[in-house]
């Protein structure tokens, strides 16, 4: 049986996972396709920087957070004077994991933009279609099915990142103490074995089956051409 704070560290992390997607979502379709659909000078290195938190270490991607939106950053100093600091609060760790998961769903996205077949578009082109209701009407259509795998996959990342979010907004029980910091924390205190072996049970349920979902979908979306998206 699950204890009341096993149970509302359970419930921040779904919290904070369900945001970060929501907060990536518009931006990481707009890379994506950006990527997909448009040749530009730098595309190479506008897509090695979106790609750059799956290979920075995580504790980096916590301190460059730390330097733009921590109080005296950048953009944070500003949010502070609003009124609206992410500091130790967990829409800051929501904006951790955005970040960490933007790669993946970029990816995924781009992938199913890729899939959707250039002829369909240029039929509707021909047919007097403006750019923006070609897009709405063929290309976002066709590739729902990748912005769903990429939500899935987004959520995934999210309930599992660590090093930037305990870098950004520390370690606040009840705020900012998500699944992966609460079993490191109890890994910390003499005794906390079975708890951690709780929250790690339901890390791994919560994990596999968007691993699971995310395959499913892909092997839908492209079925019979041996695509997959992990």
């Amino acid at each position: 049986m699950l204890t009341p704070e096993e149970l509302e560290i359970i419930t921040l992390s779904l919290k904070v996972s369900v945001v970060a997607v929501l907060l990536c979502l518009p931006i990481a379709f707009g890379l994506a396709w950006l990527l997909a659909r448009v040749n530009f000078p730098g595309k190479i290195l506008v897509d090695a920087i979106v790609h750059l938190p799956l290979v920075l270490p995580p504790v980096v991607t916590g301190w460059l957070l730390l330097v733009v939106f921590g109080n005296t950053g950048f953009i944070g100093k500003w949010l502070n004077e609003a009124g609206m600091s992410l500091m130790f609060r967990w829409t800051g760790a929501a904006l951790a994991a955005a970040i960490m998961a933007l790669p993946l769903m970029v990816r995924a996205m781009r992938l199913s933009i890729e899939a959707v077949d250039k002829r369909y578009e240029n039929a509707a082109r021909t047919l007097g279609a403006s750019p923006w209701k070609t897009f709405a009407s063929i290309t976002l259509p066709l590739s729902v099915p990748g912005i769903l795998v990429a939500c899935v996959l987004g959520f995934a990342r999210s309930i599992g990142e660590f090093g930037a979010t305990i870098t950004f907004v520390s370690n606040i029980p009840g705020e900012t103490r998500t699944l992966p910091i609460a079993i490191y924390s109890a890994l910390q205190v003499p005794g906390g074995e079975s708890m951690v072996t709780r929250l790690s049970i339901i890390a791994v349920i919560i994990s596999l089956a968007a691993l699971l979902l995310s395959e499913i979908i892909a092997r839908r979306m492209y079925q019979g051409k041996n695509h997959h998206v992990i």
